[in-house]
């Protein structure tokens, strides 16, 4: 098992209320040179929680922190094009459902959003600060 120490929140950036599928960003990721989805888990519209990387596999998702990081992003986060939080609320449960499921393995693992090491909005709101005291 890999040592993991950071949990990173992402959105597809992608328009709120646009169903959007694993095999979608896999198919996006891979026509960018990466060798599939980049993220370890993705969080569809109503909830669906899809495995894209397995767990023990570095991710593509956060230049510079990959090797010990695990990558989890929801569909959406655009309105109008430009960055919004656009979680539905089937998306918020899973989110905190995944994020328990993942610092539960991973002791002392801390959440961060993409935003934390890029100047980017991804994903949208202030994951840090919202799953700190999970």
């Amino acid at each position: 098992m890999r040592r993991i120490d950071k949990i990173i929140v992402h959105c597809t950036a992608t328009p709120q209320g646009r169903k959007v599928t694993v095999r979608d960003v896999d198919r996006w990721h891979k026509q960018r040179g990466w060798k599939g989805i980049g993220y370890h888990y993705l969080i569809g519209l109503n909830g669906e929680i899809w495995e894209g990387r397995k767990e023990w596999q570095v991710g593509a998702h956060v230049a510079g922190f990959n090797r010990y990081s695990i990558g989890v992003a929801y569909v959406g986060g655009l309105v109008n094009g430009k960055p919004a939080d656009t979680r539905t609320p089937e998306q918020k449960k899973s989110l905190l459902k995944i994020i328990r499921e993942l610092k539960s393995r991973y002791h002392g693992a801390k959440v961060y959003g993409h935003r934390d090491f890029a100047n980017k909005a991804c994903p949208c709101f202030d994951a840090r600060t919202e799953y700190a005291n999970i």
